[in-house]
């Protein structure tokens, strides 16, 4: 396929935004970087968003907060669309994750595709994770192939860590051999700790895990979690350690000790996570390379050198709107985007949905 300019457009399940990003690419090799903007989600939305993470297993399509939500999220992507200020030819949009099930093959991403189209006058593919878990997949992580493309070259084998609200890891061996799963809790139990003891939605740098320190007994009690004790791949919702996170002592803590607590969780969890041989190097990606004290404890607990993507010249902060971009192309090539050592699926599976521009007049 000819080389395309494609939008990618990210929110993930820290609620924080939309990452926006423009590559050139043709589905299996990247050619070249365009820009890139993050646009903040207003707190009202953000609070409305995380309102239905709760309500998500009962809600109807109808509900009038969900409809509310949906068409206010999928106008702020249109926003970020028009403030990259580029043509392009294609939109790859992957909306915003308000439950994920694998089990029982749901995974919900709210946004509207055509209204997108509509607004942006631009074909739009969506809907990337439903084929998968339909399959019997777990739908995520759907990064590796994207992670596999920019990593051409590197030694392996290599890891790539991305942290946003939960944390998803690729393994990449010799000749592109992959292998993914989230590896357990991100940002999110973190910044719902901070939003509920500080009114802050994140730890700023670190600042107040660096302040406290974490509680073992209840870290272990974390980690007794039977996810862990599943093999890859496998993947999360962002809420899946709620209930363990309400039993296992945290909100005993003082609000600097649960924070440290949260940010050791999510580390140990990375350590924990089975591959195939160990990583001669980890690059981490995502939110949460911007917080030192989440990085710190990457380097206590992971044997391999720890750094942030920027040492390689990527931009973590577009990195997974890139690869929705990316994954976008592909759907247009007809390539598949997960595959049975990234999500379990029975074969590699081709994923997304077109939604093209209306014609003039169409209703």
């Amino acid at each position: 396929m000819t080389p395309q300019r494609v939008i990618g457009l990210m929110s993930g399940t820290s609620l924080d935004g939309v990452d926006a990003a423009v590559i050139e690419t043709d589905g299996e090799r990247v050619q070249g970087f365009g820009p890139a903007l993050t646009l903040p989600y207003p707190p009202a939305l953000r609070a409305a968003l995380r309102a239905l993470l709760d309500r998500a297993p009962h809600l109807r399509t109808d509900d009038p907060a969900l409809r509310a939500a949906e068409a206010e999220l999928t106008a702020r992507h249109a926003e970020a669309v028009a403030a990259l200020g580029v043509t392009a030819d294609l939109i790859g949009f992957h909306g915003q994750t308000i439950l994920h099930d694998p089990k029982a093959r749901r995974t919900w991403q709210i946004g509207d595709a055509a209204a997108l189209a509509r607004a942006t006058g631009l074909a739009v593919v969506f809907d990337f994770r439903s084929r998968d878990v339909a399959a019997g997949g777990e739908g995520a992580p759907l990064v590796p192939v994207f992670h596999a493309a920019l990593a051409a070259g590197l030694p392996r084998p290599l890891a790539i860590l991305n942290i946003g609200g939960v944390a998803n890891v690729t393994w990449i061996g010799a000749g592109d051999t992959l292998l993914a799963c989230d590896t357990g809790p991100g940002n999110g139990p973190l910044d719902d700790w901070l939003t509920r003891h500080t009114g802050a939605p994140f730890d700023a740098d670190g600042a107040l895990a660096q302040a406290g320190q974490a509680d073992e007994a209840v870290l272990a009690r974390l980690l007794d979690h039977p996810y862990f004790r599943r093999a890859a791949p496998k993947s999360l919702d962002r809420l899946a350690f709620a209930e363990a996170l309400a039993t296992s002592g945290l909100d005993r803590l003082r609000p600097a000790d649960g924070a440290a607590t949260l940010t050791a969780f999510l580390a140990a969890s990375v350590a924990a996570t089975p591959l195939p041989a160990p990583p001669r190097r980890w690059l981490v990606t995502g939110g949460g390379r911007r917080n030192r004290a989440i990085m710190a404890a990457l380097r206590r607990h992971l044997a391999a050198p720890v750094d942030a993507v920027e040492t390689l010249g990527w931009d973590g902060d577009a990195l997974e709107a890139q690869c929705f971009a990316f994954l976008a192309a592909r759907h247009l090539a007809g390539l598949p985007i997960s595959f049975p050592e990234t999500t379990g699926a029975p074969e590699p599976l081709p994923g997304g949905r077109l939604m093209p521009v209306a014609r003039e007049g169409a209703r």
